[in-house]
């Protein structure tokens, strides 16, 4: 573009008022109108959201009290985003909204859908009241919809966040009562292993075992993987990896219950079985570990 058409564009835009008025409203100044209308017509609004709720069967598992009480903060914490353009508070009530009701069985889709309901139920009442000024309509619209665009998206992300933190933390609790160390004697624990071992669940089992070990200064370990249906090369070495590892802190091991398959298995794979004590099942292994610490074991005789 030739500067001689640039200075008639501009020349057009001033003596076109009309444009230096769409320019001069900048989206800050169109979001804190909608600002003021949302907070003067917050009753309504806030009802009106609360009513859809219902009708679409969300938060089910909350009273209608519930409902009402977090729709009130929500929509709150909706409106101050929508003012001051940060979203720092808004995420943290996110998270705190999702400790509260995740326990409660509120799932993601209805976090998801009371946000996007309020979306709905609000841009309706800008439609309602810039009917008759369409122009001042879409810039309010425009202004609008990426803001709360970024809101849902910032209460779904911490919505996910919370429902991921508390999965582990259950997994978390699955995974350690499924490996129980437990003690049969003095010096003496058994680990049953019953279910399937991946690498993660394969190091925490040791973790717990040292663990274990040390607290309980144990000098003989019998590990049972009875319940074991598979094991792969990295779960066979990592078996190894625990087994030395409590030779270090001065326990002997005795691996129990090794299916043919696992046995065949872990010849395969070409693991060094010339450091793992095996004993066919789980009470020739508290046997020989009863022989190791020295005690005896005789069979009472039978009342005459």
């Amino acid at each position: 573009m030739s500067k001689r058409d640039s200075s008639s564009k501009d020349s057009g835009a001033r003596n076109n008022p009309g444009v230096d008025l769409v320019r001069s409203e900048a989206p800050s100044e169109l979001l804190r109108e909608l600002v003021a209308h949302l907070r003067q017509n917050r009753t309504q609004l806030r009802e009106e959201w609360v009513v859809r709720i219902t009708e679409t069967r969300l938060l089910t598992a909350m009273t209608k009290e519930e409902i009402f009480a977090e729709a009130t903060s929500v929509y709150d914490s909706y409106v101050e985003a929508l003012e001051t353009e940060a979203f720092e508070a808004l995420q943290a009530y996110a998270r705190n909204l999702s400790e509260r009701i995740i326990p409660r069985g509120v799932e993601t889709h209805e976090v998801v859908g009371i946000v996007l309901l309020l979306r709905d139920v609000l841009a309706r009442s800008l439609f309602a009241k810039y009917q008759t000024d369409f122009k001042k309509l879409n810039r309010i619209l425009d202004a609008y919809e990426p803001a709360a665009n970024r809101i849902a998206n910032t209460v779904a992300v911490g919505f996910v966040q919370e429902r991921e933190r508390v999965i582990r933390q259950q997994q978390e609790a699955i995974r350690e009562l499924s490996t129980p160390v437990l003690q049969v004697r003095e010096r003496l624990l058994i680990l049953p292993i019953i279910g399937v071992i991946d690498p993660q669940r394969a190091r925490q089992l040791t973790e717990q075992l040292l663990r274990g070990i040390r607290t309980n200064r144990a000098k003989v370990v019998v590990i049972d993987i009875t319940g074991v249906a598979a094991m792969d090369l990295t779960v066979a070495n990592n078996l190894v990896q625990t087994v030395e590892a409590s030779r270090l802190l001065g326990a002997t091991v005795i691996v129990t219950g090794l299916s043919p398959e696992i046995a065949q298995t872990l010849v395969t794979i070409g693991v060094d079985l010339g450091k793992m004590n095996t004993v066919g099942d789980l009470q020739g292994g508290i046997e020989q570990a009863e022989r190791l610490l020295g005690y005896k074991v005789e069979k009472l005789a039978e009342p005459r």
